[in-house]
């Protein structure tokens, strides 16, 4: 079977297998063996048979198309590394450039770059038309076989996280109105439900062939993790967080609406590839409609954008041929001066607002500055929602959708991303400093990170960003199943209440250090490393190379990226060494501590193993999978083109990204990364670990500083402020007239009706009825008086019929005489 046809049928499969699954538990769940757990059994059956179908899927990629990208850049290294060993660092990076230029383009020509077919038309409006498709590279089969397999572990964790769901619960959060707590029936498999759900979701959403598709799948995904987040609904706190969430993405949602309109307005498709119709014609999709191979892939504004954008000389063109009798000429001169107005960049205003409006939806779903504050309280849910909506899913979505549509951004747009995530990164970072709950440590954790991944692909570090997403996943979701474990241990989320408990459960704690040390990048420098030390080198890269070229901007990302390094080892040994090393600081809690079941700690044992070698690419000279590795798959989905330069702010300019894997420039990122993460960790060893200087000295010589970040730079209650209570007064102001005026109304109203219907009763009453009931006693009277006259004696009757009969006769020959 050819991989056209192969990769998407394997891939459709593990898409709609979790669609399948929570179909039945929705029909059945509770009867799917005792108290429904039966459900969590085929959940977790149908994302693992995703899972197999996803890295089925991967092989058959490789296999096809080999474990290294194509030649594009190994004369470019080897022309750079002799400039570089001559110390000619500019020659090597000009000629290093040009190579590269010209192998890429050989690679693109000898490599497809997609699969890309629509399987259901939703609806056509003329030209343009609403398509189910598909879309599939590598990164959208290397994405497939990330979720599914950390999915998979997390499901399998979920069997034993939420036993308790298997049985009633009493929940000692929520209190009744008599004091009591609440007690209610358990609910496990609507849990897998919601799961089986969320999993679909996320792989329709790596599956969609058009970002119409992904924007159904975007809202899908918030649905679920409303429903996720929000699992312990009745309490308070859990409510609000749900609810946040969902409120906060749709503010990122309105803008990704905005860029929607634009590009189905200027471009008429929402289909990323070109496809073929039911006649057999290629219709142009978004990318090759900014990227054209005549123009050697490079950004331009597409024509619809171009027509669009100068509408007012496109009527007037139309207006002046319709009034010379021929229309038909309109056309060829509106295409013979779309050059024209391209040449003064008419529309780039246009494809700017439709990237700007993409990366919006971006922001909210990945929790990026200003919209990141609702991803710390998503907390409130169980765990493995933790675990698969920071790692695989949800967060992932808006990281992978700007990699997706990375093609049309333009250089603009991209300097927007980087300022955003830069500042994201070091916001997040400094507040999980001074948090003291384990799973807000790796929530704000998880939001730095996210902007260590939009400042790479802001700086164009296309693959080092994704890189850093898959590697992410893995040491994400084994870090928050820990901290999940120790949770269920210590029945407490406060780490100044843990301590000693490596000797209580050592699985956990030494697959939790893996996590740490794959997160701060640690390893030996030029040599080997945790999966974080490759993709945050390429990062750290990737913004010096862009620093070299934009001075003005690039300093602030490189000392960002640098500068997170630090605070993320610091504060990701804070967590280790506060929960694990040490005495213990409750022995209550420590008494009673014990390593999780198998069926929690295997899954983070295996996620450990991906954590630590994910990032490895194998040797060129190994037999068979020589060159396999995640970069070099993600170097297979490259998008065609360069990054190119501003319009807008002609002097930014965005170097290759294969720039930043020169000699000197990786060996000062290593160095860079190597040595701040070393300094966060020794840092954090002399407060934490070995005890040397006491924190609660520094937070109390340091204490505004420390009550900003505790309260996270007060975020929340500059919204409260800015939002909410204006929201709240305007609710407020609308109720009072809802209530004074518009309620007041109808009340005066019924009123009114209620004293007209009592004046028609009245009329109906002593009119009405009276003059029926007069007419009433009439003929009542008059029987009565009649009835008289009913003797019932013949002799009677017979002698009144013959008067009456002689008295007529009578009459009769009078008026006859007359």
């Amino acid at each position: 079977m050819e991989l056209s046809s192969l990769l998407p049928t394997l891939l459709g499969i593990a898409w709609l297998l979790p669609l399948a699954s929570f179909t039945l538990i929705v029909l059945f769940g509770p009867r799917m063996g005792k108290h429904g757990s039966g459900a969590a059994y085929l959940a977790t059956t149908a994302i693992v048979t995703g899972a197999v179908c996803s890295w089925l899927s991967l092989a058959f990629w490789l296999g096809g198309y080999g474990t290294k990208p194509a030649e594009e850049h190994g004369a470019a290294h080897s022309v750079a590394a002799a400039h570089a060993a001559a110390g000619h660092d500019e020659e090597a990076a000009k000629e290093s450039e040009a190579a590269e230029h010209d192998d890429a383009e050989q690679a693109h020509e000898a490599l497809p770059k997609a699969y890309t077919a629509d399987l259901y038309t939703l609806g056509q409006f003329g030209s343009l038309k609403i398509t189910i498709s598909y879309y599939i590279d590598a990164l959208t089969v290397g994405m497939f076989a990330m979720v599914t397999l950390i999915a998979s572990c997390i499901h399998f964790y979920a069997i034993g996280y939420m036993h308790d769901e298997l049985h009633d619960v009493t929940d000692h959060e929520v209190t009744l109105s008599n004091g009591e707590h609440l007690h209610r029936r358990g609910r496990f498999h609507r849990f897998f439900q919601y799961l089986s759900l969320f999993c679909f979701s996320m792989l329709g959403l790596v599956y969609s062939g058009n970002i119409a598709m992904v924007f159904v799948f975007w809202e899908l995904v918030g649905i679920c993790s409303y429903f996720l987040i929000g699992f312990y609904i009745e309490r308070k706190s859990a409510s609000n967080a749900a609810n946040k969430a969902f409120i906060v993405n749709r503010v990122g949602d309105f803008g990704m609406i905005i860029g929607l309109m634009a590009l189905w307005g200027s471009l008429g498709t929402f289909a990323f590839g070109d496809v073929k119709n039911a006649e057999g014609q290629v219709e142009p999709g978004i990318f090759s409609q900014m990227r054209k191979a005549s123009n050697d892939y490079r950004l331009e504004v597409p024509d619809g954008m171009v027509r669009s954008a100068a509408f007012d000389a496109v009527g007037e063109i139309a207006v002046d041929h319709s009034a010379a009798g021929n229309p038909d000429a309109a056309a060829s001169e509106i295409e013979a001066r779309l050059p024209e107005w391209r040449s003064k960049h008419v529309g780039y205003w246009l494809l700017v607002v439709a990237g700007v409006g993409i990366f919006c939806g971006c922001v909210g779903k990945s929790a990026q500055f200003p919209l990141h504050v609702w991803l710390p309280d998503a907390m409130e849910g169980p765990t493995p929602v933790s675990a698969l909506v920071h790692s695989a899913t949800m967060v992932a979505a808006g990281v992978y959708l700007v990699g997706r549509f990375y093609p049309a951004f333009a250089p603009e747009v991209l300097l927007v991303i980087a300022y955003i995530g830069a500042i994201t990164l070091f916001l997040a970072a400094t507040i999980a400093i001074t948090a003291t709950d384990i799973k807000r440590v790796l929530a704000y954790s998880t939001v730095s990170q996210l902007g260590y991944m939009m400042l790479a692909l802001g700086v164009g570090g296309w693959v080092a960003g994704l890189f850093h997403l898959i590697t992410h996943a893995f040491f994400k979701s084994l870090l928050f199943m820990c901290s999940g474990s120790v949770i269920h241990a210590t029945h407490t989320n406060e780490m100044p209440k843990m301590g000693g408990l490596r000797k209580k459960m050592p699985i956990t704690a030494y697959t939790m250090l893996a996590g740490c040390l794959a997160i701060i990048g640690a390893g030996v420098p030029f040599l080997i490393g945790f999966s974080g030390y490759y993709s945050k080198d390429a990062i750290i890269a990737q913004a010096l190379s862009f620093s070299l070229k934009n001075p003005t901007h690039g300093a602030v990302f490189f000392y960002a990226a640098a500068g997170g390094a630090a605070i993320t080892a610091f504060y990701m040994f804070r967590l280790w060494y506060m929960t694990f090393a040490g005495e213990p600081r409750d022995h209550h809690i420590y008494d009673h501590a014990h390593e999780s079941p198998r069926v929690m700690w295997a899954p983070l044992v295996v996620l450990a193993g991906f954590a630590t070698f994910v990032g490895w690419t194998v040797p060129n000279w190994f037999p068979l999978l020589g060159g396999l590795g995640v970069a070099n798959l993600l170097e297979q989905a490259r998008p065609l083109g360069e990054v190119g330069q501003g319009v807008l702010l002609p002097a930014l300019a965005y170097p290759n990204e294969h720039l930043s894997h020169g000699h000197s420039i990786h060996v000062q990122a290593t160095l860079y990364a190597f040595s701040t993460a070393l300094a966060g960790f020794l840092l954090a060893t002399v407060f934490y670990g070995v005890r040397w200087l006491n924190a609660e000295d520094v937070k109390q010589q340091f204490y505004p500083i420390y009550r900003f970040l505790l309260n996270k730079w007060y975020f929340d209650e500059l919204y409260e402020i800015l939002f909410v209570n204006p929201a709240h007064f305007v609710a407020r102001v609308v109720a009072i007239f809802d209530r004074r005026f518009i309620d007041g109304l109808i009340d005066n109203l019924a009123r009114w009706t209620r004293r007209l219907a009592s004046l028609d009763d009245m009329i109906d009453r002593y009119f009405v009825d009276g003059l029926v009931n007069l007419a009433a006693a009439w003929t009542w009277s008059l029987g009565t008086s009649l009835r008289g006259l009913q003797t019932g004696r013949l002799r009677q009757y017979v002698m009144l019929i013959v008067i009456g009969t002689v008295a007529l006769t009578i009459l009769i020959n009078f008026a006859s005489a007359k």
